[in-house]
């Protein structure tokens, strides 16, 4: 993972925390597996899944009661990132800080992110 030596590379807030918390229990599952995958107008969203087991090479973020799995494939554009639970009058859900976002649409379902350096771009 690309991660700073004694930080976590996501941070988890307490509202998303018992959130997440209280997913795992309803489903008796180990964590949530966050993680990016091709699609909405911006490029990428992002994907949750409850999960009964991490699998090899993730990342596991434990907070209090909740876990969290990173993906391989999603770990260096997650790096930083805040997970917030905010509930509101019309919608509830999960919100993701990400510093590594570039652009993102409108609607707030999905996100950009500059190419990596190195990486091959097709025309």
């Amino acid at each position: 993972m690309f991660s700073v030596p004694g930080s976590a590379p996501v941070t988890i807030t307490p509202a998303a925390e018992r959130q997440i918390a209280k997913l795992m229990a309803g489903k008796n599952a180990y964590g949530l597996r966050i993680g990016l995958k091709k699609g909405g107008c911006a490029g990428m969203e992002y994907t949750m899944e409850l999960a009964e087991t991490p699998d090899s090479n993730e990342e596991v973020i434990e907070q209090g009661d909740a876990r969290v799995m990173i993906a391989p494939m999603a770990q260096m554009f997650l790096f930083g990132t805040q997970i917030d639970y905010e509930t509101g009058l019309i919608e509830s859900g999960f919100k993701f800080r990400n510093p590594n976002v570039t652009d993102a649409c409108g609607c707030g379902e999905s996100v950009r992110f500059e190419p990596l350096e190195g990486a091959r771009t097709t025309s």
